[in-house]
């Protein structure tokens, strides 16, 4: 019996199943819950009252949520079309592709893996299966991303753009830098790197279109724990035609998500990119063809604000791309997309080439392709 939906009824929702109850996995819930064609059926959990206990905590129904006790068991449930992987990244590998190969489709949180041979074996396993694979970047999903979009491509307004700067940092309780799985070598080996740099680079990328840099240089003298995981880092990047981008990542300072786009004709900037100030409305300011007022008091023309509402948070919307994406393939036979995996890989390349300038001491390391 085919599972495709009359023409005139909605698509099924897809099926999702959370494979381990980490504090990121209650926010995905909630974007489920909110997401047009998405739907929670099942909670995966080293133990079933743990899973049990997750389902009751995040809203979802319990009479209708299977609880499994174990991933394995959440992976052979007929009934889950997809899975959210929130686990430990050193984690990923194993039971992402082991989704893949039971014909799940593959939500996976970031940093996808430790290094780029490792990613490659998830996209492998995801090819292999036929089925979707996206990371969940969420703040690529929001409206104003794509609003900046066409900013950025506005070579009037904007020109070329030759600088980009980037900083994501929070400031980490005690308990957060003692036992937070992104502080333990054997579980997020990557830290603050991965997790707050991660956004970093994606943004990097993201305003270059997502061409690589063929060089990266990190910043001297980055912060590690006695366990050697980075709590404070940074970089350079550097393309064939002159443009660089900087960024750093820290757990130690203040929390700030600024993004500073520079071109020929203009500069964007963005202070709340990765999660912005008010779920349901977020904005940017433009200045374009700038030049000092008389006497130099002053700016002309001031720079513009452009403020983009949104009825979902940008995870409920990458949920419902996400299972847009998973109907086409289960209802309507079409094929993965590969856009997001492609993204996904070259922003996992830049990170790799920056660890390893890291671990050489600050020397540069050419990106690999």
């Amino acid at each position: 019996m085919s599972s495709a939906a009359a023409p005139d009824q909605p698509p099924r929702p897809v099926h999702f199943g959370i494979l381990g109850c980490a504090s990121i996995a209650r926010k995905l819930a909630r974007a489920m819950l909110l997401a047009p064609g998405a739907a929670v059926a099942a909670v995966g959990s080293r133990s079933e009252e743990k899973a049990r206990l997750f389902a009751a905590d995040n809203g979802l129904d319990v009479a209708a949520t299977r609880v499994h006790g174990s991933y394995e068991a959440l992976l052979d449930d007929p009934d889950v079309d997809a899975v959210y992987l929130p686990l430990p990244t050193s984690l990923h590998v194993r039971w992402a592709t082991a989704a893949a190969a039971r014909g799940k489709h593959v939500l996976l949180e970031k940093p996808t893996a430790l290094c780029a041979a490792d990613l490659d074996a998830i996209l492998a396993a995801c090819d292999a299966a036929g089925v979707q694979f996206m990371d969940s970047t969420m703040w690529m999903h929001h409206p104003r991303t794509a609003k900046m979009r066409e900013t950025v491509d506005d070579k009037d307004a904007i020109g070329d753009i030759r600088t980009i700067n980037s900083v994501f940092s929070f400031r980490a309780n005690e308990d957060l830098l003692e036992n937070d799985i992104r502080v333990k070598p054997d579980l997020d080996a990557l830290g603050a790197l991965g997790d707050v740099g991660w956004y970093c680079i994606r943004a990097i990328l993201w305003a270059v279109d997502y061409e690589l840099p063929k060089t990266v240089i990190a910043l001297r003298d980055p912060v590690k724990n006695q366990a050697g995981v980075l709590l404070a880092c940074g970089a350079t990047l550097y393309w064939a035609d002159g443009r660089t981008a900087t960024f750093s990542c820290s757990f130690l300072t203040n929390l700030t998500m600024d993004i500073t786009l520079v071109g020929t004709n203009g500069t964007i900037h963005v202070t709340d990119f990765v999660i912005p100030y008010e779920e349901k409305s977020a904005e940017f300011h433009v200045a374009s063809k700038s030049s000092f007022a008389d006497l130099h008091i002053g700016w002309n023309p001031l720079p513009s604000k452009h403020v983009v509402a949104t009825d979902l948070p940008q995870e409920a919307l990458m949920v419902q791309e996400f299972a847009r994406l998973v109907q086409g393939i289960r209802d309507a036979g079409g094929k993965p997309e590969g856009k997001w995996p492609a993204i996904t890989r070259k922003t996992q390349l830049v990170l790799d080439a920056v660890k390893a300038s890291i671990d050489k001491g600050s020397e540069p390391v050419e990106v690999a392709s």
